[in-house]
């Protein structure tokens, strides 16, 4: 059997939940002296967890460019705790509870699809859109590339709109003002790249440092998670995640068990993360870990508390795989269709497995990758000792 296996430093910086450095041919962003006149800047990021979590340095670096500009963020409403804590409002001055925006515009395209025609529906979009609309964005960033994302920032009534020249789907290029040819491998640098193109244009440039990303503090999610650990009694503990968006990205539950089971043996506990429609998995991995790992059910608010906690986390390519390299928490990153140079952990100490056998490919088939089952447990034990020694010293 052979695995590839790539061990992956953290960016230098000082402490900080996400940093990206112009070091070493690390991304940087191009920041301009003076910047051009940009009051009211709108990011659009629907979806997914990943996906947001990858366009949060963009963000952060578009806030450091133009410090005195209000900027908002369009996303759907289930992930829109990964910017503001759900006690917090959604417009007003920033705080920990919204650390980035100034506003939050939340959709529902998921459930609004469902009854488009009815008056309730057409309602809430009419809202949602009055909002939106009122802000009286200069700049919209389209940061997705789906033709749905490009529509609502045109609608948004920005006078310029931001996009890749070559868009995940090649007619959302069509609603773009400024078309920046997007650079870069992973996908964090290539948001980077977009926003760039807006900070630079026309412009001396100069190189800076790229600020940290922050994400809400829920000050009842923290206190809650503390609570759960403690009734537990849980101290060091690592995050197993079975779960994954579709089949062929799962590595088997029965080796997230086994993989419990050798934690423990270095006294650290293993927790499963339990996100919706997961609670099979969870189930079947805790079974198998023999007593050795406990499922943990959490809204967003509550893993990101409890991932802010962890010493370590083991699992695929999914949202809260990013959400813990984003928290500068050591990953052992278990790879099969998806290509770890786009998709892999950024800016934190991190062991990325996968099969040479694994073809890149982003269909989204039920069976597990033929490849990412070559992944033997005890290498995804070794990969997890070897952070955790690394962390410990």
């Amino acid at each position: 059997m052979a695995v590839s296996l790539a061990v992956s430093e953290p960016i230098p910086s000082e402490p900080s939940e996400m940093h990206l450095a112009n070091e070493g041919g690390k991304p940087a962003l191009l920041v301009d002296t003076p910047a051009p006149k940009v009051e009211r800047i709108l990011i659009v990021r629907l979806s997914a967890m990943g996906d947001v979590i990858h366009t949060l340095p963009a963000a952060y670096a578009l806030r450091e460019a133009f410090p005195q500009s209000k900027i908002g963020w369009l996303i759907e409403e289930r992930w829109a705790e990964l910017l503001c804590a759900s006690p917090a409002t959604r417009r007003g001055p920033r705080s920990s509870q919204r650390p980035l925006v100034d506003w939050v515009h939340t959709v529902d395209l998921t459930g609004w699809r469902k009854s488009l025609t009815s008056a309730a529906t057409l309602q809430q979009i009419a809202t949602v859109w009055n909002d939106v609309r009122s802000a009286r964005y200069d700049v919209a960033v389209d940061l997705q590339g789906a033709l749905r994302s490009a529509l609502l920032a045109r609608w948004s009534g920005a006078r310029a709109i931001y996009g890749a020249a070559e868009p995940r789907e090649s007619p959302a290029s069509l609603w773009y003002t400024r078309k920046v040819v997007a650079r870069g491998n992973h996908v964090i640098e290539q948001n980077l790249s977009v926003a760039e193109g807006l900070v630079a244009e026309g412009l001396a440039q100069r190189r800076m440092n790229l600020p940290r990303v922050d994400f809400p503090r829920d000050p009842q999610a923290e206190l809650r998670i503390s609570m759960r650990l403690k009734e537990r009694g849980i101290g060091q503990f690592a995050i197993l995640n079975p779960g994954a968006g579709w089949g062929a990205k799962r590595w088997p539950v029965e080796r997230y068990g086994h993989v419990a089971r050798k934690l423990a043996d270095e006294g650290v506990r293993a927790i499963l993360n339990c996100g919706p429609g997961e609670k099979d998995l969870a189930r079947a991995a805790a079974d198998a870990s023999g007593a050795a790992a406990e499922a943990m059910q959490c809204s967003l608010s509550e893993l990101i508390a409890l991932t802010r906690r962890a010493r370590i986390f083991v699992g695929g390519d999914t949202g809260p795989m990013h959400l813990a390299a984003a928290l500068g928490v050591p990953v052992v990153a278990i790879f099969g269709p998806t290509d770890p140079a786009r998709n892999g952990p950024y800016g934190t100490r991190s062991i990325v497995l996968r099969n040479p056998a694994s073809a890149t490919t982003h269909a989204r088939l039920p069976q597990p990758d033929e490849g990412l089952l070559e992944i033997s447990s005890d290498a995804v034990v070794a990969a997890a000792r070897e952070l955790l020694s690394a962390s410990s010293k």
